[in-house]
């Protein structure tokens, strides 16, 4: 095998989404002499970043002023909020709670704005590197974190190099900035190595799915928000809709689904094609064409969650490190904040310590700690959740307690002790009609002699224990029909279609026995959404 290079950088920030974006032009702002490197595992910067997504602006206006004067491709500026309540049948109108309030607000497509956000971190000399997937974090002897290893390229499934291999770059940085997003694979690794959620309570995740839709003219209102409660989801289940309407006839619609699920034989795949069906959306939808679809995890545990964010020599920043706000449904401006505080910490410091410190102390940290309580009421039901929202909003976060969040695997019930709610669904005939079909939407691709990049610790368990205890919940769980029980002339097998694989994470999450780990597959492999 060939040896490999080594490059050398002042600062590595791993992950092109607008945290690490963000940190990397901030950095060349204050210091325009150090030299910075942005690598990122998709393809092209933006192909599989996805969010809803509004954005509050000042962040950006602090970042690049001027940018309203030449905007990302998709940007619309927020006109009018509306709240629904989902009946199977109805839309209850209701107030809009007031975090959701969207006046001075923009809706974007968040790898749009994040593909045109690279080329002026380019121009102020980052160095950008996409399809480059950081496999490994560098340790050295004294346990400092001195890099990043580049996957080798052009290994077979059979773990041999192939003709084409090319072994992966050794990138080294003086401070080493994880902008991964939720659930990032080298920030699970480093979480666990340094023990980093000691003193936090578990991350919880949602899953969101999004499709993005070209309609008949005279249907879309551009700058109309609307969110929705209830309907498909029972009220055990945490999450809502969005619908966006958007420029050129086109909206975003998605639906967020809690991971703290209990039901074993819940769906949100499935969940997000029946909202579609509901005749306030329905009548929406009809005759227009699906044009991008796709799935991700967001970190929804907020302020209780959220891990020490430094080690010796790197730092973790935006959505990896868990700065969503939920109930605003917003981690946009958090992210690009962290990333621009964190540039201005390494600029004056030079190094990853003192970060957590400085986040913590930070407007970013403080604006959780206010909406801390809201999102785990919820496990207590939609109403329940309710009421507690209206009074921490009442409270301004002045309660005095902080209320606790559980790993989302350890909230799944057994099929035997699980009283499965009755769902009521209806037949659908809205594209897509099936998860294979989604994955087409999602434009994923990975080139199928390589190494399986979902592996799963003891297969047995799969068909043994879990088929018993679960009836196998990753086979419903996966919005992209990644993984199925078959039952051929070899026996009962997992069999694992990683191809079709959308990099959501959400198997790695809500796995009940936790023995599936997701990994890096190839640089430039996975999906490639267009305006999501």
């Amino acid at each position: 095998m060939s040896e490999r290079e080594v490059m050398q950088y002042d600062v590595v920030i791993v992950g092109g989404g607008p945290a690490g974006l963000a940190c990397a032009i901030r950095l060349k702002q204050i210091k325009p002499e150090i030299s910075v490197c942005v690598i990122e595992k998709a393809s092209a910067i933006g192909a599989q970043i996805l969010s809803g997504a509004v954005i509050e602006p000042a962040p950006l206006d602090a970042l690049l002023p001027g940018w309203r004067n030449s905007p990302p491709p998709v940007c619309v500026p927020a006109k009018r909020d509306d709240f629904r309540f989902l009946t199977k049948t109805k839309a209850y109108s209701m107030p809009t709670p007031p975090q959701m309030h969207n006046d001075g607000n923009f809706i974007v497509s968040l790898g749009a704005m994040c593909a045109w956000m690279a080329p002026q971190a380019e121009a102020l000399g980052v160095e950008v590197f996409p399809g480059f997937a950081a496999a490994e974090a560098l340790v050295d002897a004294a346990g400092k974190v001195i890099g990043v290893r580049i996957g080798d390229m052009g290994i077979g499934k059979d773990g041999q190099p192939k003709p084409d291999y090319m072994a992966g770059i050794d990138i080294h940085g003086g401070v080493t900035v994880l902008a991964e997003g939720a659930r990032g694979h080298l920030s699970k690794q480093l979480v666990k190595r340094f023990n980093l959620d000691a003193e936090s309570d578990p991350q919880t995740y949602s899953i969101g799915i999004k499709e993005l839709w070209q309609l008949k003219p005279g249907k879309v209102e551009p700058g109309l928000i609307v969110h929705t409660l209830g309907w498909p989801l029972d009220n055990k289940t945490y999450g809502g809709s969005f619908l966006y309407h958007l420029d050129q006839d086109r909206i975003a619609i998605g639906l967020v689904s809690g991971l703290d699920y209990k039901d074993p034989m819940f769906q949100p795949y499935e969940a997000f094609q029946q909202l579609k069906h509901h005749p306030f959306i329905r009548s929406l939808l009809d005759e227009g064409t699906i044009m991008s679809a796709g799935a991700r995890a967001i970190a929804t545990g907020g302020y209780q969650s959220l891990p020490k964010v430094e080690m010796p020599g790197a730092l973790m920043i935006g959505d990896g490190a868990g700065l969503l706000n939920v109930p605003k449904i917003k981690g946009t401006h958090q992210a690009i904040r962290s990333g621009m505080l964190a540039a201005e910490h390494i600029a004056e410091k030079g190094r990853s310590e003192g970060w957590d410190a400085k986040l913590r102390g930070s407007v970013v940290m403080s604006e959780l700690r206010k909406v801390r309580n809201i999102k785990p009421a919820f496990k207590k039901g939609l109403w329940a959740g309710l009421v507690n929202a209206g009074f921490e909003t009442v409270l301004g976060g002045a309660s005095p307690w902080t209320l606790r969040n559980r790993a989302d695997y350890s909230q799944l019930e057994k099929v035997a002790t699980m009283e499965i709610p009755r769902r009521d669904w209806v037949e659908r005939t809205l594209p897509p009609r099936d998860r294979l079909q989604g994955v087409y939407y999602a434009s994923t691709a990975h080139d199928e002699d390589q190494p399986i990049h979902l592996h799963v610790a003891d297969p047995s368990i799969c068909i043994t224990q879990c088929a018993d205890e679960y009836q196998n919940p990753c086979t419903r769980f996966c919005p992209a029909g990644v993984y199925e029980m078959v039952d051929d002339e070899a026996g009962k097998r997992l069999q694992i279609n990683a191809s079709n694989c959308v990099h959501c994470k959400t198997c790695d999450i809500k796995d009940p026995y936790q023995i599936i780990n997701w990994v890096t597959p190839q640089g430039g492999s996975g999906p490639n959404y267009q305006n999501l």
